[in-house]
């Protein structure tokens, strides 16, 4: 039983991990994408202005957030945390 419950914990965290990268990877193609686009509709339209780079620049910051977020260095804190919590929790099964 014990063994079951570290697998299903094991894929779940898999399972979200998976479900960031692939949050991240949109977005960040949605970026390449949309960015190119305003930059041409821009130059097309008022070539005097260069507004894309607003949504650029805020956006690239979104993205930047989002990379530190899932890449990280929170990332390491945040597994060994989980192990910490799950062995205190053990030890504490084990005492039972």
């Amino acid at each position: 039983m014990e063994t079951f419950n570290k697998d299903t914990t094991a894929y779940e965290r898999a399972s979200r991990r998976v479900k960031e990268l692939k949050e991240f990877y949109g977005n960040l193609t949605s970026f390449c994408i949309v960015i190119p686009f305003l930059a041409f509709l821009n130059l097309m339209t008022a070539p005097g202005y260069l507004w894309f780079l607003w949504p650029m620049l805020g956006w690239g910051i979104g993205i930047t957030f989002h990379a530190v977020n899932v890449f990280g260095i929170g990332k390491s804190w945040e597994e060994n945390k989980i192990k910490e919590l799950m062995a205190e929790e053990n030890r504490k099964t084990k005492t039972l």
